[in-house]
Formats: structure tokens, C-alpha cells, sequence
């Protein structure tokens, strides 16, 4: 076309003149040269002339992106900003008139906004309801009071309402309603806050140095350094000095209740030497930092589980790579138990325990975050880690990905299974990295450990070369490490032809299995993902191709390190699919010499073998009650300044900080016991989507007694049509359904509507699946090619495609 466009300029530009002439329509100077190019494109070859309606057609077409703009300039001026730029494009590509005014223009836009808003949901207040979060979730935008009932009114129209201002002023009274709540929570919070910040402030002022100490007991200054080893005198405060010492200071209450036991220590010393200190009997009174510390007992967490330490423990610790079986072995010997116990990092994996079993004839029950499976008469259950019942003793149990005790989201529930998991047989699984933690907690709970490691059943090799993106081959997978590379990368594979399946963690489990399966039944070439294929899916991939070597790890941006390189990379060559597994990196990338080097390092040293441990409710409860508070967020206070010291040699305390910020956010919200909020507190959201804000209004609905609705789908376009966007926005929303549903699981009546929350969920599952399948399945004939690739005759590119039924395995919390 580009070579005989100029032989065609001058019939164009003929054409327009004649037509500009004959119609009366007036075109700008700026638009001569669009719209002659327009109709060069219009006219038959060898023609000079074109009829009024094509010319109107083109000058129309020209035209468009301005109308578009018009409209947008025209409904922010009139507030309504909900109106987005495909609304106002989609309604200018209706119009056939060349020189519109503003009354035809919104004229065009009103069904537009119908359809859309239609789309929205069931009803206008749903609608309404849905357009805010999708504003709000975009651009953190909350719309004003007449904003609001621009859109009220739009909706009202939409769903054909007959009186339009009753339904906006309802809309506006209830946004009146929840503002003024929302202020009244967020004054109330700050008060309480202020309360409990004052009232540890008044303790810490009366503290007193240990010079104090011995004048206070009326004892030596040797006693009193003598009872603090003992454990006699609690220290209610440690404060760390510049120097790396430790400035000591002491409760003055606490010291005079405890001057009538002094001569009774001192017989003890003398008579029979140092006996076992006890936490003393203090009174009621203000309760300082030693004794909360000995309360919440983290210093002594091995302790808390009486059911695990009550049995006759021993721990078979399996380590190996990814493809060494280390689940296999692990399976059978639950299989031939009794009674059993399975967990699994992630709610798809602790599916897939459950599949295991049940194929080897076992009935078994599933507990994750969100759901209930309930084998009638099974003596066996699947759950993911945060689940894992402490009470009912079984013959065998399993841990899977135990090198997860160094997660710093996920750690401490590592460390809270294995050492209360009451099986009489512990199996813990995970890669050589694991090992000296493991160790240490089973030195910490006293039990024997068995020590099994496995080899790789297919070699693992570093490729000597780099890969060009376009000599990517089937049963490649592509690694990136944020949602947007994934996504650009499918963008860039599709727009060549090639079939691309996804993975990567916004999406849902049931999803991930489904991308999973399309590329392992060869219905994609190339798999695409993050590192959420270190864990858990079955795939059938050869080659791991590296598109990136540095990741953002929440802190900062860094290289992948070897555990990272040896847990995505080892996913190649699965056994009895492939003969070995190939490890890459992408051209422009990196060095394959990095791969070369993470695959050859040994396990990483760790810098602290203390396990991460944090307080549960019971913990949190008794707290509360030593200090005589029941607000979650001076409970957290006091357990973060005192309940574990930093130096402690055996345990160190797991960040909690999501936590401290809902109870925080929470204290406003008046009618929730304690233990309520510690369940809130606990909730799996992602407040980068305003999850704690979402959160505090949920829980504010069940304090006042009302029924929480589940959040809604919204507007799902086609799946053939939908933008990146629109997929991102799905995939927001199934989080907040799934931290719905972890709540509805707890507060059934304040979250009664379950079988609608489990459709929504399914529906958004199907339709984001139904995106990347329809998206992924392109003809070559509809796209641009990418250059020749280079053929390759391994013969493990011909190794036959077959389903898997996914063999068993079974951050925040699943």
C-alpha cells in the first residue's frame, strides 16, 4: 500500500475537494491532510470522485478521537467523573452526523452509559456500588457528594426507575450515613489509641535504674543481680544502648510486693541452693513487661503446644530438589496410616494432598482459609499450614516446603505446625536449605529426627547459551516476576502467533490448575509465569527460560538468589515426560554464567537459626487480661515491647505489622469482643487494594448486627473483548471474595450469603480463564509473524502430550 499511495494523493485530494463542495461541510485546514489520506485508502482504484455518504463516513472517522475528547471535557464539567474515555470514545463511534453539537454528542453518550451501567450489576444501587469501587480501585478517587448523584441519576435512567431524585437522595443519604460512620470510627480509633499509648507512657515514666533496686528489697547489690539470673526479680524493660548494653529498669510496684518472699530466697540459697524461679504472685495491680512476657511464654513456644509435647514424637526430615519424589514417599506412608494429617502451603496443593489420597483409596476431609470439605467417617484431612489442628493426635503427618520457615509473611505458621502438629510421625518436606532450622526446632521440642535426602531424577543443566525470544520452543516456560512483565510478554508472544498459557499469583488457584492443564495438554506452547510455579502445579515443561535475573523481594529490588534459581529452574524436566531439564536465561537478560553458578551453590547458610513465632489468640487473650485492657491494639503494643526479647537464643518474633495495622484501624469500631478482632486481625487482605479500609467497614457492619453482602463481580465485558484492565480489576475482586469468604467461614452470621459469594467466585474464575484461553488462541493468519525459528531436533520437543491428573501436594494467610 505505501508504494502506490503517492500515484492515488492526487485522485484523494480531487476527491475531497469535490466532495467538501457538493456536501457544504466545513473541514479545518488541520485536517486536510488526515482526511485525504482517509479517503486515498476509500477509493477505487483509478477513481476521482467518492459519494456524499462516504465522504461523511470518512470525515466521521477523522473525527472521533476529538468527539471523544469533547465528550470527556463536557461530562467532568457537569461531574461526571465516572464517565470513562471508552465511554465517551464508544458513544462517538455511533454518531453518522459530521458536525455534531453537545446535545447530539451526550446524546449519543446516554446508552452507552445504560449498557454500561446495566453491566454493572443487577440493580442501580448495585451499579452504583461497583462504579465507585472501580473508581476508587483505579484512582483512589472518591467521588463528592454531587458527583455521586450525577451517577445515582445515570443509574436510575439505566435501570429505568420511575422516580430517578428518590432513588439518588437514598443513594446520598446512605454515602452521608457512612461517611459520618467512618469519621466517628477513625475519631473513636484515634481516642483509644491515644489512651492506650498514654497509659504505657504513665508506666514507663515511674520505672526506676537497678541502682534503686536493693534500697527498694532492702537487699545487697549482689542479691539482687543473684535473683534477676534467677528469674526472681522481672525486668520490666530492656533498653538497648549504643554501645550494644542493655539499660535495665525495674517497676517499683513490683519490686515492694515482692519484699515479703526476700528472706524466704535467701533460705533458699542458703539451705538448698538455687530452686526453679516462679512467676511470682504480683496482685492486682499495673502489670509491667517481664510479667506479660511471662505470660504470652513465646520464649518458651515449644511449650504451648501440650498435645504435640504430650505424645512420642519422631520426625523423618526429607530434603531434596524440586523433582526428587520427596511427596511420593511421604504420601504412601500416610496412606498406610490410620489417621493422618496433610499440609500444604497453598490451598491448591492441599487439593491436591486430598487427590493423592483419595486415588490411594483414602477418604480424606480439606480444611483451607476459605472452605470445608467434610468426608463423613475420614480419618484423614488435607489443609493448608495456617489450618493445622493442634488437638486431636494422629499416626502421620506431613509438612510440605518446610524452607518456608524463612518466609517473612508466612514463617511463624512453619514453625507453629511443626512443632504442634500431634502426629506421632512427622514428615517434613522441603529443599536442603531447611535443614539446620529444622533441626533446631526439633532440639526445641525434644524430638528424634530421621534425616532422608533425595536426588533429582532427571539431571538438571544450565544451558551454554542464551535463548532470542523468538527461538522459544514448545514446553518452554518464560519466568518474569511481576504481573505487568507476564502480561507484556504474553502480549508480545500472542502478537506472533504463539499460544501462551499463564501463570502468576493475582491469579486464583483454580485458574493457575487451568493454565496449568492447557499447557500441559500442548493447548499452549509456552507457558509464561512468575515464580508461583515454584510451588505446587504439575507441569510438563522442559526448558525454564529466565526473562529477568532480579526480582523485588517487598524491601528491595536484588538478584535472584540460588534457592530462587534451583526451586523455578528445577521445575524443568519433569520426570518421565523429559529426559533432562534445560535452565536458561533470555537473550539481553543476563549471563548464562549466573545460572551456571545458582545451580552449583550449595544450600545458603542462614544468618539466624532461631524460628519465627508470633502470639495466637489464646496468647492474646491472656495478655489482655495481665493488663487489664480489651483493645487489640494495646495488647500488640505491649506484646511487641515485651513478650520476646530481641536477643532471645531460641525464638525471634514474626513480623506482624499487617496485623498491628488492621487492629489498629479497628479500634474505632465499638461491639467486637477481643477475640473477634484477633480474627479480623488475622483476615488475608491486600490493602495496596485498600483491603484494611474494606475491612474495617465489613467489621463495622457486624458489630452493629448487620449482614455483610458479598462484593459483587461487577461489569464483566466479553471475554473476547476485555482489556488488561478489566482483568486486573477481576482479579482484585476475587481477592476481596476470597478474604470474604475466609470470614464468612468464621462469622457465619454476619456473612450469611455463602452460596452466592461461592457463585461470584466461580463466575469470576470462568471468565478470567475464558480471557487467557480466548486470548491465547489466536491464527497465525490474524497476526504479524515473528522471524523464522531455528529448528531444533532434541528429541524430548516429540515427547507425546498427555494429561496429568495432578499428583498430590497439597501472603498472607490460605
Amino acid at each position: 500500500m505505501t508504494s502506490d499511495l503517492p500515484a492515488r494523493a492526487a485522485p484523494a485530494l480531487i476527491a475531497m475537494d469535490a466532495a467538501i463542495a457538493a456536501t457544504g461541510l466545513n473541514v479545518e485546514t488541520r485536517e486536510r491532510q488526515k482526511l485525504e489520506r482517509i479517503i486515498a485508502r476509500l477509493l477505487q482504484p483509478g477513481a476521482e470522485h467518492i459519494d456524499a455518504d462516504t465522504f461523511r463516513t470518512a470525515l466521521c472517522t477523522l473525527r472521533r478521537k476529538p468527539w471523544g475528547s469533547r465528550l470527556m471535557d463536557m461530562t467532568r464539567r457537569a461531574g461526571q467523573v465516572w464517565v470513562t474515555r471508552a465511554d465517551a470514545e464508544s458513544a462517538a463511534s455511533t454518531l453518522d452526523d459530521p458536525e455534531p453539537d453537545d446535545a447530539r454528542l451526550l446524546a449519543a453518550l446516554r446508552p452507552v452509559l445504560r449498557a454500561r451501567l446495566r453491566d454493572q450489576g443487577d440493580s442501580a444501587r448495585a451499579a452504583v456500588d461497583n462504579v465507585r469501587t472501580d473508581l476508587f480501585d483505579g484512582t483512589g478517587r472518591i467521588l463528592a457528594a454531587a458527583e455521586l448523584r450525577t451517577l445515582a441519576l445515570a443509574a436510575a435512567d439505566a435501570f429505568d426507575l420511575p422516580d430517578a431524585d428518590a432513588f439518588a437522595r437514598e443513594v446520598e443519604d446512605a454515602d452521608t450515613r457512612t461517611r459520618n460512620r467512618r469519621e466517628e470510627i477513625e475519631q473513636t480509633a484515634r481516642a483509644r489509641r491515644k489512651e492506650e499509648v498514654q497509659r504505657l507512657r504513665e508506666w514507663e515514666t515511674q520505672l526506676v535504674p537497678f541502682a534503686e533496686v536493693p534500697g527498694l528489697l532492702r537487699c545487697s547489690h549482689r542479691e539482687a543481680l543473684r535473683w534477676i539470673a534467677e528469674k526472681r526479680l522481672p525486668v520490666a524493660r530492656r533498653v538497648p544502648q549504643r554501645d550494644g548494653q542493655e539499660r535495665w529498669e525495674f517497676d517499683p510496684a513490683e519490686l515492694i510486693a515482692l519484699r515479703p518472699q526476700v528472706q524466704a530466697w535467701r533460705h533458699d540459697h542458703t539451705e538448698r541452693g538455687t530452686p526453679t524461679p516462679l512467676a511470682p504472685d504480683l496482685g492486682d495491680r499495673r502489670v509491667g513487661n517481664a510479667v506479660i512476657a511471662q505470660v504470652a511464654a513465646l520464649d518458651r513456644y515449644a511449650a504451648h503446644f501440650t498435645t504435640a509435647r504430650a505424645l512420642k514424637r519422631r520426625i523423618t526430615l526429607v530434603t531434596g530438589p524440586t523433582n526428587s519424589g520427596k511427596s511420593h514417599t511421604a504420601l504412601d506412608a500416610l496412606a498406610r496410616a490410620e489417621s493422618g494429617l496433610a499440609l500444604a502451603p497453598l490451598r491448591l496443593l492441599a487439593h491436591e494432598f486430598r487427590e493423592s489420597l483419595t486415588a490411594r483409596g483414602v477418604p480424606t476431609s480439606l480444611a483451607t482459609g476459605e472452605e470445608r470439605i467434610d468426608v463423613p467417617g475420614s480419618r484423614h484431612l488435607a489443609a493448608t499450614v495456617e489450618m493445622c489442628p493442634l488437638n486431636n493426635p494422629v499416626d502421620v503427618a506431613i509438612i510440605d516446603e518446610a524452607q518456608m520457615l524463612t518466609d517473612p509473611d508466612r514463617g511463624a505458621a512453619w514453625t507453629a505446625a511443626i512443632m504442634g502438629a500431634p502426629a506421632r510421625h512427622l514428615f517434613i518436606l522441603g529443599a536442603p536449605d531447611c535443614i539446620p532450622m529444622v533441626r533446631r526446632i526439633a532440639e526445641l521440642c525434644g524430638d528424634p529426627v530421621d534425616e532422608v535426602h533425595l536426588e533429582r531424577k532427571s539431571p538438571l543443566v544450565a544451558a551454554d547459551m542464551p535463548v532470542r525470544i523468538q527461538d522459544l520452543q514448545p514446553h518452554d516456560a518464560l519466568i518474569a516476576f511481576s504481573r505487568r512483565e507476564v502480561l507484556d510478554l504474553r502480549a508480545l508472544l500472542l502478537a506472533h502467533g504463539r499460544r501462551v498459557a499463564v501463570v502468576y499469583g493475582a491469579l486464583s488457584p483454580e485458574v493457575r490448575r487451568a493454565e496449568a492443564q492447557r499447557f500441559n495438554r500442548g493447548e499452549a506452547d509456552i507457558l509464561i509465569a512468575t515464580d508461583a510455579i515454584g510451588m505446587g502445579l504439575n507441569l510438563t515443561i522442559r526448558r525454564v527460560v529466565f526473562a529477568a535475573l532480579r526480582k523485588f523481594d517487598g524491601t528491595q529490588t536484588r538478584d535472584l538468589n540460588a534457592q530462587e534459581v534451583k526451586q523455578i529452574g528445577g521445575r524443568a524436566g519433569r520426570f518421565g515426560k523429559h529426559e533432562k531439564g534445560i535452565v536458561s536465561v533470555l537473550e539481553g537478560v543476563g549471563s548464562p554464567s549466573f545460572i551456571h553458578a545458582m545451580l552449583a551453590a550449595p544450600p545458603a547458610q542462614l544468618d539466624d537459626l532461631r524460628p519465627q513465632v508470633q502470639p495466637d489468640a489464646d496468647i492474646v487473650q491472656a495478655v489482655a487480661a495481665e493488663i487489664g485492657s480489651d483493645s487489640l491494639f494495646g495488647v500488640l503494643v505491649r506484646i511487641r515491647r515485651a513478650v520476646l526479647r530481641r536477643d532471645d537464643p531460641n525464638y525471634r518474633l514474626a513480623n506482624m505489622e499487617q496485623a498491628f495495622a488492621i487492629a489498629t484501624a479497628l479500634e474505632g469500631v465499638e461491639g467486637l469482643t477481643l477475640a473477634q478482632r484477633w480474627v479480623y486481625a488475622m483476615c488475608p487482605v491486600d490493602d495496596r487494594d485498600n483491603g484494611i479500609q474494606r475491612l474495617v467497614g465489613w467489621a463495622a457492619d457486624h458489630a452493629a448486627g448487620h449482614a455483610v453482602p458479598p462484593p459483587g463481580t461487577g461489569r464483566l465485558p466479553p471475554a473476547e473483548r476485555a482489556e488488561r484492565s478489566e482483568l486486573e480489576r477481576a482479579e482484585k475482586r476475587h481477592k476481596r471474595l476470597v478474604a470474604w469468604r475466609w470470614l464468612a467461614l468464621r462469622f457465619p452470621d454476619a456473612y450469611p450469603d455463602r452460596e452466592n459469594a461461592e457463585i461470584a467466585t466461580t463466575r469470576l474464575n470462568d471468565w478470567i480463564e475464558e480471557v487467557l484461553r480466548q486470548q491465547s488462541t489466536r491464527t497465525r493468519a490474524e497476526l504479524p509473524q515473528m522471524p523464522p525459528r531455528r529448528r531444533h531436533h532434541d528429541r524430548t520437543d516429540r515427547s507425546p502430550r498427555a494429561d496429568e491428573r495432578p499428583r498430590g501436594r497439597p501472603r498472607r494467610r490460605k
